[in-house]
């Protein structure tokens, strides 16, 4: 395997993609909605077209501006159609995010008329082409390196997710955990959770173009999933969360390099094999985690012992 400063840049970039997505994952998980983040990560689709059709510009501010409204109102329609149309919140997920999703594939598609917008580019992304879309050049220790224009936009997103976490930690847990008790300590529960739903949709935009609307929700769930059965305690979850998503990356890209020429293909996408690797690990974790995992608890039901009841022989047989 020969390591070219091309992989650098792709892991760097799936390591901040991973990151900026598992810390507000964490809370998403903890709140019991993951999959407002698939929604949000279907919904923005349609923002991204509108922008695009009104503006006639593949500019990234216009294209950002409309999907992140358009995340915010997924998040805002599920909550109201759950809430006044007495649906459960799966449904009204399912119900917001699939017609979101597919007024914005009809949109791309009228897009893709116009511009040179792959489809399937906004489905599974394009994180091996990061590294020729370059923001500028730094010098360091005499060499010149080039800098992704989705590394900058990633960095700033996750400085921005780590402020706000820190900001607004308590506030961010508690509404987490006990949205009632927030509202008795006088904190905004409801503000707390559009914060989150504006954080989650701001991400999944900025983490769009590297990989994709698909695998932005494995991104979001698994390394926050996998950190929460390591540990009860928020602020080591949050940081296993980022070292879970930055070992996914690592072992995504590698992996996508590896393994299929040993399969006989000539190669797959490393966001894909990224969301894999995520995989691998949450399950390595759900079986030997030691308090959580399937097999500590597997042995200590076996390691219960059930009293015997002693029966003598006389007065067993009485006479």
């Amino acid at each position: 395997m020969t390591w070219m400063p091309a992989d650098t840049s792709i892991v760097v970039v799936g390591s901040l993609c991973a990151v900026a997505c598992a810390l507000p994952g964490c809370f998403m998980v903890l709140r019991r909605m993951s999959m407002m983040g698939d929604a949000i990560s279907h919904a923005v689709l349609p923002g991204l077209a509108l922008g695009f059709l009104l503006t006639g510009s593949r500019a990234s501010l216009p294209m950002f501006m409309g999907a992140a409204v358009m995340g915010l109102l997924t998040a805002y329609f599920t909550q109201s159609i759950s809430k006044w149309g007495k649906v459960d919140r799966g449904a009204a997920m399912g119900i917001t995010f699939t017609t979101m999703f597919a007024l914005g594939l009809l949109l791309i598609v009228q897009a893709t008329d116009h511009v040179d917008i792959d489809p399937g580019c906004v489905l599974y992304g394009a994180l091996e082409l990061t590294p020729f879309n370059t923001f500028g050049v730094i010098e360091m220790a005499g060499y010149i390196i080039d800098i992704p224009r989705s590394a900058m936009v990633l960095s700033i997103v996750l400085c921005m997710n780590l402020g706000v976490i820190i900001l607004l930690f308590k506030e961010f847990k508690i509404s987490a955990y006990d949205p009632e008790l927030a509202t008795t300590l006088g904190i905004n529960a409801q503000l707390m959770h559009y914060l989150l739903m504006a954080m989650v949709a701001v991400t999944t935009v900025a983490a769009f173009e590297s990989v994709g609307s698909i695998i932005v929700i494995a991104m979001l769930v698994v390394p926050a999933a996998t950190a929460q059965l390591l540990t009860d305690n928020l602020k080591i979850m949050l940081v296993i969360s980022a070292v879970v998503g930055v070992l996914a990356a690592v072992m995504g890209h590698i992996s996508a390099i590896i393994v299929p020429p040993m399969l006989g293909f000539d190669g797959t996408s490393t966001s894909g094999m990224i969301a894999g690797s995520a995989g691998l690990l949450f399950m390595f974790v759900w079986l030997l985690a030691p308090r959580y995992g399937l097999l500590v608890k597997l042995f200590s039901s076996r390691k219960i012992e059930v009293p015997e009841v002693g029966i003598s022989r006389d007065s067993a047989c009485p006479k």
